[in-house]
């Protein structure tokens, strides 16, 4: 299936139902609950329920004096950072995919991790100070989405149909990405070996010296607002961008904000964690295999399962041969892989 696929890759929104979807939103909510405590409960040390319950009242009470109540502070906060991190690559993926109308887009595609890695690295690099490398992350991934955004302008404010500007934002952002890989190689290969495996670490991917911060969740409870309330046009515009525009649909401002919006959740994700891969690639594919391409579905159901499947991801990870702890981006590529074949496999029978 090529990436310049367009309309061919999107199926028809079949009608919502309003039970249906709360049942499945319920589910998914109990399941992220459900993998918050399991991450909390799993250890080197494992902690029963009782003791849990005891250790979340003392951190209730801002006294965590003993040893089940430390624990729980580390791994909640841990979970919570891999929750919000894979959700926001989940949700990105289905803003990607909705942008270039297919399904097998990832929030990646652009390069804008490569932009995050670049800024990264060089931190690490050159100046070595750790705490400032989120911060440098970040900003390398909102500069190469604003230069792509500069590069593509003319075509995503476009109002008719997006087969022409699909495959010019894609070739630009590959040959972007192609250009922070050079430089991503040039520093691993004048880098120490007493930073190289800090550098190599952040490239796959690793939650363990993460730290708990707002402004992930803030930047994804504002764009989860924003595509809640846009559903309806994403649909409209991924099945009908020849004639959105006269369904009330601005599709040129549509896409505008849907890039913006992704690249906004892929460099939060990104400064947070490193370039977990997969997340944003199966967890929207699986849920629109599941549930449907609804995006009214579609959206919160995806948000809710790459948090999900992250922080169960993570929980492997950090346990699987404990006490050295792999990176999470081993853990969710091993498991994307076999599972992303499968959805093709069964795609290709029906």
């Amino acid at each position: 299936m090529s990436l310049f696929t367009s309309r061919q890759t999107f199926q028809p929104p079949v009608p919502l139902a309003a039970k249906s979807a709360t049942l499945t939103l319920s589910v998914l909510v109990l399941i992220s609950l459900a993998s918050i405590v399991v991450a909390c409960l799993t250890g080197s040390v494992s902690l029963s329920l009782n003791e849990l319950g005891r250790a979340f009242i003392e951190l209730m009470h801002g006294e965590p004096s003993s040893l089940a109540a430390s624990l729980l502070e580390l791994r909640l906060g841990r979970a919570l950072t891999g929750f919000i991190t894979g959700a926001s690559l989940a949700l990105s993926g289905v803003m990607m995919q909705a942008l270039l109308r297919n399904p097998l887009a990832d929030p990646y595609v652009l390069g804008i991790s490569g932009g995050a890695s670049v800024g990264a690295l060089a931190m690490i690099l050159f100046y070595g100070a750790f705490w400032m490398v989120d911060m440098a992350a970040f900003a390398g991934a909102i500069a190469v989405a604003l230069l792509l955004f500069a590069l593509a302008y003319r075509d995503l404010r476009g109002s008719g149909s997006s087969e022409g500007s699909a495959p010019i934002l894609l070739l630009t952002g590959v040959i972007v990405a192609a250009g922070c890989g050079a430089l991503i190689t040039l520093m691993l290969s004048v880098a120490s070996d007493s930073r190289l495996r800090g550098m190599v670490f952040w490239m796959i991917g690793d939650l363990s010296n993460t730290q708990t911060r707002f402004l992930p969740w803030v930047i994804g409870v504002l764009v989860l607002t924003f595509a809640m309330q846009n559903a309806r046009g994403i649909n409209i515009a991924a099945m009908h961008a020849d004639n959105a525009s006269t369904l009330g649909v601005n599709v040129g401002r549509l896409r505008q904000l849907l890039f913006l919006c992704s690249a906004l959740l892929t460099a939060s994700a990104v400064s947070t964690a490193g370039s977990i891969g997969f997340v944003g690639l199966i967890m929207p594919h699986a849920c629109r295999f599941a549930l449907g391409p609804d995006h009214r579905l579609l959206i919160p159901s995806a948000t809710l399962a790459g948090g999900s499947f992250l922080v169960l991801a993570d929980t492997i990870a950090r346990t699987a041969v404990a006490p050295q702890q792999l990176p999470v981006g081993v853990i969710t590529a091993m498991i994307g892989v076999p599972m992303f074949l499968l959805q093709l496999h069964q795609l290709r029978r029906r």
